[in-house]
């Protein structure tokens, strides 16, 4: 995309650049709740990107999996398939 839309992406990386900055909110915080937004919004390349992100920074596969828990509660049975499918698949293939 960035070679199609290269301003929007460069807009768009530092839009998340100063997103996930440490603030009143960790980082690590900021990517276990861009997880459980992903599962809401049924975006599998979204949990691609963010549960390895919040690995990194630390996150435990308990703490993901109580992000996907919250995004259960606000999103019904939708977030009950991506949760149990995607992000589980993610974390097993990265050992967590």
């Amino acid at each position: 995309m960035a070679g199609e839309l290269p301003g929007v992406m460069k807009a768009l990386m530092g839009l998340h650049s100063e997103v996930v900055k440490d603030g009143a909110l960790s980082a690590k915080t900021k990517e276990i709740m861009m997880v459980g937004i992903a599962v809401a919004l049924r975006c599998e390349y979204c949990l691609w990107k963010h549960v390895p992100e919040a690995v990194k920074m630390g996150a435990t596969r308990e703490e993901i999996m109580e992000a996907v828990s919250t995004a259960i509660v606000m999103a019904g049975g939708p977030a009950v398939a991506y949760g149990s499918v995607v992000v589980l698949k993610i974390l097993d293939e990265m050992d967590v």
